[in-house]
């Protein structure tokens, strides 16, 4: 089963969720700001696509900086924290597909993984 976490107002999410749609693929849609992953799942999210929590924070959030997130003393557990505290600092969208995951920036990157 195919999962995509995925934001709805994110034309890189749409973009990404339409290339599923277009190769028959009726991914799981996981609405990750109305339901994020908790801590365990995304440390799995995380070892799925080979990537540091920092490698997968969106800098340009205002949670970003009100947490001070850019701090390099910071670990990687206190970023997942961070991230399953506010969502929206999950860079998106991400597809998972068995034991392998992509992050879809460009949405094309998902291909690898089908």
């Amino acid at each position: 089963m195919i999962s995509i976490y995925h934001n709805p107002r994110c034309s890189k999410s749409r973009q990404t969720l339409a290339l599923l749609e277009d190769r028959g693929l009726a991914p799981n849609i996981i609405l990750y700001l109305d339901n994020p992953p908790d801590r365990k799942t995304l440390k799995d999210i995380l070892g799925k696509l080979g990537i540091t929590a920092r490698q997968l924070l969106r800098k340009g959030e205002d949670a970003y900086r009100e947490n001070n997130l850019a701090d390099e003393h910071l670990t990687e557990t206190q970023l997942i924290d961070a991230m399953v505290a506010n969502p929206k600092l999950i860079e998106r969208p991400i597809v998972i597909n068995g034991s392998r995951a992509a992050l879809g920036r460009p949405p094309e990157n998902v291909l690898e993984i089908l």
